[in-house]
């Protein structure tokens, strides 16, 4: 990724309002990384190998700095916030990943939801024969909102909570 491009992506688009409170900056932080990849998913298929933090600008290093901090405002320790940053980092960009190659998928080839799970023994496999026909539409919602939320909570109750012990 040319860094200056990069730079230029992220001063546009990484730059939200953030809320006091520090599960809500992460959450806040992890937001606006997604919504900056999503318009841009080919910057994620390139930041996808450890060490890519080196390759960022200030720009983008601000929300890697909001989501580690606010972990730490929360009571993380630094070694937790840079697991909270690193499993959210992971999350998002696989989202991204997964829908940048699903939209790639379905321009080339129109799959028909009334045989995505055709042919499926239903004795065996019961419940997915019954989503059958309802699949492709219930796996295309958008749900990184909910699940970054869910996630958040979760990383930060099992820090706090490795941090008691």
């Amino acid at each position: 990724m040319n860094c200056t491009a990069g730079d230029e992506h992220a001063e546009q688009t990484l730059r939200p309002t953030l809320p006091e409170d520090p599960r809500g900056r992460v959450i806040a932080a992890a937001n606006a990384i997604h919504d900056s990849l999503a318009a841009w998913p080919g910057a994620a298929e390139i930041l996808t190998a450890d060490g890519f933090l080196g390759r960022l600008g200030e720009s983008a290093l601000w929300a890697v700095e909001t989501i580690v901090v606010g972990a730490i405002d929360h009571g993380c320790t630094p070694e937790q916030a840079v697991d909270v940053f690193r499993s959210l980092w992971y999350y998002t960009v696989g989202e991204i990943l997964v829908r940048a190659h699903s939209d790639r998928r379905r321009a080339r080839v129109e799959e028909s939801a009334d045989t995505f799970f055709s042919g499926l023994d239903t004795s065996r496999l019961p419940r997915l024969s019954a989503f059958g026909d309802q699949w492709p539409a219930l796996a295309s919602r958008e749900t990184y909102p909910q699940g970054l939320e869910a996630f958040v909570d979760g990383l930060l109750t099992q820090a706090m909570a490795v941090g008691r012990a």
